[in-house]
């Protein structure tokens, strides 16, 4: 019998904890998005630090994102909309707003929940063995109602291979499919930007 909640569909990657075992405080960094960037980041989605000191989504590519460089997570923004209003939101537009701020999750030792998936975004199961594994993740397609992410890790994409963005640290039991089967996993960030000795071209 599945464990109570069912996760029927990716929501992106949510904070839990360090991978020491310090529980996630809520803290985030704040950095602007460029006034001309036109893609939507939604609540969860991985983002990274582009030329200008800005912060974009780390990929936006609807294939298996298999190499990619990853500041934090998305958790939130502020902007100012069409009609001069100063909005806090749980997810960026993309369009129509000015002055935009995004609050994301930067901490090279934070951990996060993720659900599994197949490339179609159907959520499946990986078992113990996945932790200690590297996988990769799909962007999926972001909630404008809810404002959540649609991304998730790749449940077949586990194994050695360095490039890959996440590795599973854990198995997430209280959404068990079976005693042996889980459709939520612990991630950290395998190529978080802060660790990486190649820095942004200065603009």
């Amino acid at each position: 019998m599945s464990a109570y909640p069912v996760v029927s569909n990716p929501y992106g990657f949510r904070p839990v904890n360090r991978i020491d075992g310090l529980p996630y405080a809520g803290a985030f960094r704040q950095l602007p998005i460029a006034s001309n960037y036109n893609t939507a980041i939604y609540y969860g989605d991985p983002v990274a630090i582009v030329i200008g000191g800005t912060i974009a989504k780390s990929s936006t590519s609807g294939s298996e994102v298999t190499s990619a460089t990853i500041a934090g997570i998305f958790v939130g923004c502020q902007y100012v909309n069409s009609q001069g209003q100063t909005v806090q939101a749980q997810y960026y537009p993309g369009t129509t707003v000015t002055n935009a701020v995004a609050y994301f999750v930067d901490d090279p030792m934070a951990a996060f929940k993720v659900a599994v998936g197949y490339a179609n975004g159907v959520v499946t199961t990986v078992q113990q063995n996945a932790v200690g594994t590297n996988m990769s993740y799909y962007v999926g397609t972001g909630s404008t109602t809810t404002g959540d992410s649609g991304a998730w890790v790749t449940a077949a994409s586990g194994n050695s291979t360095s490039t890959l963005p996440w590795r599973v640290i854990s198995i997430v039991p209280d959404t068990n499919v079976t005693s042996t089967t889980f459709c939520e996993v612990i991630v950290k960030i395998n190529t978080q930007q802060y660790n990486n000795a190649t820095g942004i071209t200065l603009a």
